[in-house]
């Protein structure tokens, strides 16, 4: 009894890391470039909010990117929408609601996705 106890409790531990992995998406978008022009990094899997954010801003820089900053973390999906003047993010439980909500964030009509990813 005590052998499958401390099973349990190993596999109780070790689940949730999985289960609630982070991404982040770290963006350089100067006011004015085109969605096209807009460099980001996004990252996926990480065990915390900040090793995310920490993991998008280094691989933003290390990209050729000057300007990042996070626009967005997320434990399930994560978009970037952009304009030429606008730029939204979104988060949500699959793609298409992280997708539908960055759009919906962006306030421009001509918005369009540059990235989305899920965890």
């Amino acid at each position: 009894m005590k052998k499958i106890l401390g099973l349990a409790l190993c596999l109780a531990l070790i689940a949730p890391l999985s289960v609630f992995a982070v991404g982040a998406i770290a963006v350089d978008d100067d006011e004015g470039d085109k969605a096209s022009d807009v460099g980001y990094y996004v990252v996926t899997g990480e065990n915390s909010e900040a090793a995310a954010k920490k993991a998008a801003l280094q691989g933003c820089k290390k990209s050729g990117n000057a300007n990042c900053k996070i626009g967005v973390w997320f434990t399930k999906c994560g978009a970037y929408a952009s304009s030429k003047n606008y730029s939204g993010y979104g988060t949500g439980k699959t793609k298409q609601i992280a997708i539908d909500n960055a759009l919906d964030s962006c306030s421009d009509k001509s918005c369009k996705i540059v990235t989305a990813e899920c965890d």
